[in-house]
């Protein structure tokens, strides 16, 4: 899908699937999920190289690790509309015996999912040997992943960063949603990391961000440029620039929505700001 009306209907859509996968099980995690939608969507449908089929080896196409596992729903929406399952098993988000769980595990078998992903700060370290095993393999496929910025406080982070620049993993785009906030408050109030970028570069890894990451356009243009500097001794790092809960306007510039599901009536007010592109599942 490379239409630019096309990729903003899908987003659309995925943000429909989002709102009402949390409101029918009173559960989850909206507010990152809408922030990112627009980088999935372009991720999958337009940057990817992907192949038919899943399997978890991955060879022969570009992977993908989500370590901010608790975006689940715009993960699984994007999955199903990207032909990876049923749209329709969208609708057994979080309930019993549903391969749809919370957040990500690999021993449900759902396609798409390539690692358990409910703690945080380890996706890193996944994506990193993914690389390393696509250079054993001599398959000159990319690793994507995908990280909050609240994620990073976490320490694992920082080895894996380490690690990937002295072992000169640089067939690997590691992508930080950068919004500001978490589950208590903004990342400053939280615990103030610096300057993300600053950071990176001082790990030696060659830093560019999206300043509209919540813009199709931009962001399939700033991915572009990241595909463009792999290969060149460094890992690259993409640093997302986003509005949680983007696309519904009471859950923007807070991070009150980052896991509280919207009630009937904020369900109505979201969707009407999201009329439907695809059809509901």
């Amino acid at each position: 899908m490379s239409n630019t009306q096309q990729l903003n209907d899908l987003t659309t859509q995925v943000r429909r699937d989002i709102l009402r996968m949390v409101h029918a099980v009173n559960s989850g995690h909206p507010g990152g999920s809408l922030g990112c939608t627009e980088f999935l969507v372009a991720l999958y449908q337009n940057l990817m190289n992907r192949k038919e089929g899943f399997d978890m080896n991955g060879k022969g196409e570009d992977l993908f690790f989500l370590s901010n596992g608790h975006i689940s729903p715009v993960f699984y929406s994007v999955l199903a509309r990207s032909g990876y399952f049923p749209v329709s098993e969208l609708a057994t988000f979080r309930k019993l015996n549903s391969r749809l769980q919370g957040h990500p595990t690999t021993h449900e078998g759902l396609p798409g999912v390539r690692m358990a992903s409910g703690s945080l700060g380890q996706g890193l370290s996944v994506a990193i040997g993914a690389a390393q095993a696509k250079k054993l393999n001599n398959d000159n496929h990319l690793i994507y992943s995908l990280h909050g910025d609240g994620e990073l406080q976490e320490g694992q982070n920082w080895e894996a960063i380490m690690y990937a620049s002295a072992k000169k993993v640089d067939n690997l785009i590691a992508t930080v949603d950068v919004n500001g906030k978490q589950i208590d408050g903004t990342t400053d109030d939280v615990l103030n990391m610096g300057s993300l970028r600053a950071k990176f570069e001082a790990f030696d890894w060659d830093v560019l961000e999206i300043k509209e990451g919540n813009n199709i356009e931009a962001i399939i243009a700033g991915m572009t440029e990241a595909k463009s500097r792999t290969g060149n001794g460094k890992p690259v790092c993409v640093l997302l620039h986003t509005e949680m809960g983007n696309g519904v306007d009471y859950m923007m510039h807070t991070h009150a929505w980052h896991g509280k599901a919207p009630n009937d009536e904020q369900l109505a007010k979201a969707l009407e700001q999201n009329p439907v592109t695809l059809g509901d599942y």
